[in-house]
């Protein structure tokens, strides 16, 4: 819940979201009337009391009923994962992303995005991560497991866990790693032959480069015959990934270097020959937890061999956003999930499972925030 003053939730909306607005407006030129429905979405945050969406568009339906039970309460006092993602879709309706006209699709995170997309933003990180990789084997995909895992730091909407991301050191970052369940995971895929890899990810920039590495060795050893990528519909939490954001990816890619253009042309030619699949799915942008997705993208994940989940909030949606003791296990909980997977993820939310209780409580002494501030990560997988 929001309501609680000591909990993380409680300071994103009550100093993090509001944060959010503000840089939307300073980050694009629009119009009075626009900014104007973004400075009132902020007022109805900090001290108003939630509403509905107004407009007409084609997830009104799910809305309306995914809201009713929160409208009229304020932002303080409801379900943190629901408030997170039905104020990204308010943006979106502040926005007039919907809307025919000159903002028809237009994603307001876009400016945002755009600098990591510099050549020496994520393409020189890829290029200096593809240059120090080792030869072959276990270890080259463990490698890029980490570096997949690593860049899940780069979050445009929280940037303590992105400016760490840019100073940490790889020994650092082993010490951090809590769960490490890469050689099961490598164990996995090279028992037999393996179809299909659905890699659900995350945010766009340096991570999702890094992802498409990690794609590029499953693809090319193979460990794999074909991988699909999972995307957002539309603009939601800053920095997730769409579909566009693939393709401006790979764009960068020609500006990093020798190695990042040599991975380009190997991506491309797998987009063009089908091993490599771009998708999306109503329910990412969605209020849903894992456990209540669609039939058809239950259908679609049941199909897969193997399913990674990038990021912070498909781990609290896998685990339905609630306290677990920490000690709980990941593989009871996520029982229901359709295939096997892995969840690769910084922590940047008050939930962990699978860990011993003394581990929860040494790190508490020695950092109080270790559990929100995008230092440590675990690669934890349900086989």
């Amino acid at each position: 819940m929001t309501s609680d003053p000591d909990s993380f939730a409680w300071r994103t909306f009550k100093y993090r979201i509001p944060a959010i607005v503000d840089e939307i407006i300073a980050l694009n030129s629009f119009p009075d009337e626009i900014n104007r429905d973004l400075e009132e979405l902020k007022q109805e945050i900090t001290d108003g009391r939630i509403r509905g969406l107004r407009e007409v568009a084609p997830d009104i339906d799910f809305w309306q009923e995914a809201s009713r039970p929160h409208l009229g309460r304020s932002w303080l006092d409801v379900p943190w994962y629901w408030a997170e993602a039905f104020f990204y879709r308010r943006v979106l309706e502040a926005t007039r992303y919907f809307q025919p006209g000159e903002w028809y699709l237009f994603d307001p995170y876009a400016a945002k995005k755009q600098a990591e997309w510099h050549p020496d933003a994520a393409p020189a990180l890829v290029a200096t991560a593809l240059g120090h990789l080792p030869s072959e084997g276990f270890a080259r995909f463990e490698a890029l497991l980490y570096h997949s895992l690593w860049g899940n730091r780069v979050d445009l909407s929280y940037n303590v866990a992105g400016d760490l991301a840019r100073v940490s050191r790889p020994e650092e970052d082993r010490a951090n790693l809590l769960i490490d369940d890469a050689p099961r995971i490598w164990e996995y895929l090279t028992q037999k032959p393996r179809r299909i890899l659905v890699l659900i990810t995350d945010n766009a920039g340096t991570e999702l480069l890094m992802d498409l590495a990690l794609v590029d060795f499953l693809l090319s050893h193979p460990l794999v015959q074909r991988v699909i990528m999972h995307l957002k519909p539309q603009p939601f939490f800053v920095s997730d990934a769409m579909v566009d954001d693939v393709r401006a990816g790979l764009e960068a890619l020609r500006h990093g270097g020798e190695r990042t253009e040599a991975l380009r042309a190997r991506l491309v030619d797998y987009l063009h020959t089908g091993r490599l699949v771009l998708t999306t799915h109503w329910f990412y942008a969605s209020s849903l937890f894992y456990f209540e997705m669609p039939d058809d993208l239950r259908a679609q994940l049941a199909a897969a061999d193997f399913v990674i989940l990038k990021g912070d909030v498909n781990y609290r949606r896998v685990l339905g956003d609630a306290h677990w003791p920490v000690g709980t296990p990941f593989e009871r909980i996520t029982a229901y999930f359709p295939a096997p997977f892995a969840n690769l993820r910084t922590l940047k939310g008050e939930l962990i499972v699978g860990i011993s209780e003394e581990l929860a409580a040494q790190l508490s002494r020695l950092e109080p925030d270790w559990m929100v501030n995008g230092r440590r990560g675990l690669i934890q997988a349900r086989l």
